[in-house]
């Protein structure tokens, strides 16, 4: 088997790869701020819940998490039934193994995120609230055009951490058979007794983060003229 050849068979989960990296972040960025909201409520019982799901999230490694996801419904009975055929049966979604991969991912990358967000906003020191009070601005205003510049400042080298070990942990979709790069590549060396294109892959994930090791650089030049 040639070098193209190997190369359009790599290209085929790499594609995957991408698309588990952009769909994971999309919505983990998002969720992730809503769960910091959740952990600095002044709702205890919120408070308190958000707390004990992050400390399950990040207590617990995330192929188990992409096992329980998918295997998990289907060991779970509800009467007769297990719980996957329980919500096909009523319409319900019961989720393939991408679907799944990409629930696990999004839940477990938007709980690190928000531990990320929680740190930077906490960081702020509240006098630019009150601040903000004495100009006749609320406090979402305040947050909003005065503390969310400096909040993204400050999280950006820890989020660009996570963002970069995102890139890599997609390769733990195969523990699943999802075909993304690594799979790809372990199949041809099974099939064709090739080892080269297990090395070959490197090149995809460095390559890969080192384009977003270059735009978070850009970004935080970007930032720089807040100080502190």
């Amino acid at each position: 088997m040639g070098f193209y050849e190997v190369t359009l068979q790599l290209l085929e989960g790499f594609k995957t790869t991408c698309i588990l990296f952009a769909l994971t972040l999309a919505a983990a960025l998002p969720l992730g701020l809503l769960f910091s909201m959740g952990s600095m409520s002044k709702f205890k019982p919120l408070k308190w819940l958000m707390k004990t799901f992050v400390w399950i999230i990040r207590g617990t490694p995330l192929m188990l998490q992409v096992i329980i996801v998918f295997y998990g419904p289907g060991l779970v009975h509800v009467g007769d039934l297990t719980l996957r055929e329980f919500l096909v049966l009523h319409g319900g979604m019961a989720f393939d193994r991408f679907q799944s991969v990409l629930f696990a991912f999004i839940i477990n990358y938007a709980v690190y995120f928000s531990e990320i967000y929680r740190g930077g906003i906490e960081s702020i020191p509240v006098g630019q609230y009150e601040a903000g009070q004495v100009l006749g601005m609320t406090r979402s205003q305040t947050f909003f055009r005065v503390v969310l510049l400096q909040v993204i400042k400050r999280i950006l080298p820890p989020m660009s951490n996570e963002i970069l070990t995102l890139v890599k942990d997609t390769s733990l979709a195969r523990v699943i058979t999802v075909l993304e790069l690594v799979k790809a590549a372990e199949q041809m060396t099974a099939q064709y007794g090739l080892i080269w294109p297990l090395f070959y892959i490197g090149a995809f994930y460095l390559v890969f983060c080192g384009l977003l090791t270059i735009l978070f650089n850009l970004l935080e030049k970007k930032l720089s003229y807040f100080r502190g």
